[in-house]
């Protein structure tokens, strides 16, 4: 007789208080937990980035405030109006630009959008910190005059940086190195702001020209000899032992595998040191140093001086590139080494490395807005200088500087030494190909007053040929602007 095996299914278990406690408290701290992630990323939106995401060209919640306050001025640091609101006989207000073209690109627009500080200052443009009392004696149906925002620009260098590079299409920076302080900054091809409506739509379809582009802060382009001032401090890190004793003897050529490497327009420079070399702005000598350095250290120091990396600014810009890496070939090595190859760098970038050099090592945050205050004059904010970060040693920026001294007493800037202030520069003559059209940029870097430096000025000018003899006239011709503004 078979016995039927019978199976009873067994009852769970019965969930007891402290299994219901202990799933109710997984629940509750996942809330608690996504909550405050939630939280922190409000206060990292209201406290971290309040002032970029107000100050975009896409966040038109400030716009709102038009129906309540008049357009605040842009006055330049000399007391020039830069922008202002007007209003005509039937009530319109009209913004207008007393420059026209002359600021175009930093001051920017704020009509079909906006761009440059009528952008990034948008929100103190359009709010009032006027007295109570003040804002009561407005009539009910009028609208309170907005802030004005006061730049640290200046006419009389602009209009000089302006009118000194003419024709040419490129950029032209003028900064304070101890401090930050933009004084000039210009930008070609350019635009008057006062007819942005009616010419909007031949600006944003004519790609070739890009007239709507900030060369300062957004143009990229081959740095050319002005490099050789990262490439001499590579040589001072990775061969401390060797650079004193360099010793080069140039014949104008140098040929690796299938790369030549030229000197500019052949010239045969003969037996150099580091800082003659540096001097005559050599390409053979500082092809071979190229050579020498390992790749990845340069890469390194390169990243350091923020090539890949935002700049410490508000102002919109580019990021610089460098491409230089452990896999490079010789030919890449020696391009790289005297600024062509895949090295891209925006003015802006130029500006602060020198300003560094000057700075005895420390780059400071470059910066165009020194204070806001209400139309009446109260100041309601200001600025201060502001440090990014030591960059290199005090006797790193010494030698460099020694090095840029030459520069103009002996090699391709002596058009700046006869002046009754010191200067210290490189220059640059940038070649490219583009479209099948062979061309040269023309650079220069430098600064004033070596011994207690007052003035950095980077100059590019598109297609002008070597440094010394485009871009070094227009550097002149700010540096003389500064000091006759100035004194000295």
């Amino acid at each position: 007789m078979r016995v039927r095996e019978v199976q009873f299914e067994q009852e769970p278990e019965p969930v007891t208080g402290q299994g219901r406690n202990t799933e109710l408290g997984i629940v509750t701290y996942t809330f608690v937990f996504l909550f405050l992630i939630m939280i922190g990323y409000l206060v990292y939106l209201n406290v971290w980035k309040a002032d970029e995401l107000n100050s975009s060209a896409y966040n038109t919640k400030q716009d709102a405030n038009i129906d309540k306050y008049i357009r605040g001025s842009i006055i330049s640091s000399d007391g020039s109006i830069l922008a202002q609101t007007n209003i005509s006989e039937s009530g319109e207000e009209i913004r207008s630009y007393p420059y026209a073209n002359v600021f175009s690109h930093i001051i920017g627009y704020a009509t079909n959008g906006k761009a440059g500080l009528e952008a990034s200052c948008n929100r103190d443009l359009l709010s009032s910190h006027a007295s109570i009392l003040t804002q009561l004696k407005e009539d009910d149906d009028r609208k309170t005059q907005g802030d004005s925002v006061v730049v640290t620009l200046n006419a009389a260098l602009q209009n000089a940086a302006y009118d000194a590079l003419g024709s040419y299409n490129g950029a032209v920076i003028a900064l304070e190195p101890d401090t930050g302080k933009i004084l000039a900054m210009v930008s070609k091809p350019d635009f008057d702001p006062n007819s942005i409506g009616s010419i909007w739509e031949s600006l944003i379809t004519d790609s070739s020209s890009s007239v709507l582009l900030n060369r300062a802060t957004q143009g990229l382009y081959p740095p050319g000899s002005t490099f050789k001032i990262l490439t001499s401090l590579a040589f001072m890190r990775q061969k401390p032992g060797e650079f004193r004793n360099f010793q080069y003897d140039c014949t104008s050529q140098l040929t690796v595998n299938d790369v030549t490497i030229n000197c500019y327009n052949n010239n045969v420079h003969g037996q150099e040191d580091l800082k003659a070399a540096f001097a005559h702005s050599c390409n053979t000598a500082f092809a071979t140093i190229g050579m020498e350095l390992d790749s990845g250290d340069f890469r390194s120091l390169c990243e350091e001086f923020l090539f890949g990396r935002a700049l410490p600014t508000a102002l919109q810009h580019s990021t610089s590139q460098f491409s230089l890496d452990e896999n490079s070939s010789y030919g890449d090595q020696m391009t790289t080494a005297i600024g062509q190859g895949q090295t891209l760098v925006t003015p802006l970038h130029m500006a602060l490395l020198t300003a560094t050099v000057a700075n005895g090592g420390i780059m400071m945050k470059p910066y165009c807005v020194d204070h806001i205050q209400t139309y009446d004059g109260d100041l309601v904010s200001k600025t201060s200088p502001s440090k990014y970060k030591r960059l290199m040693t005090t006797e790193e920026a010494r030698m460099l500087t020694e090095y840029m001294q030459e520069t103009v007493a002996s090699g391709t800037a002596t058009a700046l030494g006869w002046y009754n202030f010191s200067v210290a520069g490189k220059t640059g003559s940038a070649e490219y190909v583009s479209n099948g059209y062979a061309g040269t940029h023309s650079w220069f870097v430098g600064f004033s007053n070596v011994e207690n430096p007052d003035l950095v000025v980077t100059v590019i000018a598109e297609d002008g040929g070597t440094g010394s003899e485009t871009a070094v006239p227009i550097a002149a011709r700010v540096f003389e602007t500064y000091y006759n503004v100035y004194g000295y």
